[in-house]
């Protein structure tokens, strides 16, 4: 037992630094251990951290399968505070695999009921990434809803976790609907709250969600963002960041750049996160190569330009969601600049589809 928890302590150390693909290892070499038949909770924390190393490693599909394996094993019941962990990843990993249904199911199977459980700085997380998932698929009215329902929530807790969680989703929330100076001033409360209390990893996602935050609404203040992603980049690279958190970072970078009129520096940090998600070609995979599109044009590597705008194209997703609409008119212009009309107009008819004209 001793040495079980010495190796799950090591593989933990791993995760925490970086090491995903050692954690991973760590973790599927236990699991294998018939010592662990008879250790309920070390089998499940074992199972739990495999599950999180196999997202930080980018296969999330993998990870998925391992979570839902832990909430349907009916030998070994789970207490609450593991039910709602596994929910958190789990309802993750549909969300950055594109599965917005499930991940909704997944977040409402526990807060979702006639009456809300009481609040607890773990569900608070529950209902943020809830929250992330409502903001994803455009539900921007019951999004709001649930922001306001979860900041009075973490008020009344309290807690530095439960404040920074509700802040960091809701703050976009808001941005989204028109409140962007309010959305600022949740995300600098949630930074300067997480910058005395919380881990590396959400630490420096929490920067990216600054920067990205200061892009979109104060344009003065551009060379910051990029100072931010930057640290925030050398960070992930010490920490159990995911390789979607790294690549999410490479994009914003490259959009930082293009703001600043660097476009060659903009096509550098796309095309590192297009290898990094060439595997999963979703919905992010589609961002980094319009980003890189766009750079391109300036550029004019025009050929270039249009094979990354096809590939944005090929990875959007089909169904006329609202928050597709400012992609296919960036790629509605695109395409102009290419004199490639008929892609134009075509783009831009789907950009209409998305806001229901």
């Amino acid at each position: 037992m001793e040495e079980i928890e010495v190796g799950l302590r090591f593989a933990r150390l791993a995760l925490e630094n970086g090491e995903a693909q050692e954690a991973r290892r760590r973790y599927a070499e236990l699991l294998t251990d018939t010592s662990l038949t008879g250790l309920a909770q070390l089998r499940q924390e074992a199972e739990y951290g495999c599950a999180l190393a196999t997202e930080a490693c980018g296969d999330r599909g993998e990870a998925i399968r391992l979570l839902k394996g832990l909430r349907a094993d009916t030998e070994r019941p789970m207490s609450v505070e593991w039910q709602v962990a596994v929910a958190v990843a789990l309802c993750r990993c549909y969300r950055d695999e594109g599965e917005l249904g499930e991940a909704v199911r997944v977040g409402e199977a526990l807060l979702g009921g006639t009456t809300r459980p009481a609040w607890t700085d773990a569900l608070i997380e529950l209902g943020s990434t809830l929250l992330s998932v409502y903001r994803t698929r455009g539900d921007l009215l019951r999004a709001r809803h649930f922001a306001s329902e979860l900041l009075s929530a973490a008020e009344l807790l309290g807690t530095p976790r439960a404040i920074v969680a509700a802040s960091w989703n809701a703050a976009f929330v808001a941005q989204e609907t028109g409140r962007g100076e309010e959305g600022m001033s949740l995300l600098e409360r949630a930074m300067a709250i997480h910058s005395e209390n919380g881990d590396h990893r959400n630490l420096a996602r929490l920067r990216v969600a600054y920067a990205t935050m200061i892009v979109r609404t104060r344009a003065s203040d551009v060379e910051a963002a990029r100072d931010l992603l930057l640290r925030a980049q050398r960070e992930m690279s010490e920490s159990s960041a995911s390789v979607l958190d790294k690549a999410r970072c490479q994009i914003e970078l490259g959009r930082t750049e293009l703001a600043l009129g660097n476009p060659r520096q903009a096509v550098e940090n796309t095309r590192a996160a297009d290898e990094m998600l060439r595997d999963s070609r979703g919905e992010h995979w589609a961002d980094a190569n319009l980003v890189q599109g766009q750079a391109l044009l300036i550029l004019h590597e025009d050929e270039e330009a249009a094979v990354a705008l096809n590939h944005a194209t090929e990875a959007f997703d089909p169904a006329p969601m609202r928050r597709w609409a400012q992609s296919w008119m960036t790629v509605a212009e695109a395409y102009d600049r290419l004199h490639d009309h008929d892609q134009s107009i075509i783009a831009a008819q789907k950009a209409l589809a998305c806001v229901g004209l």
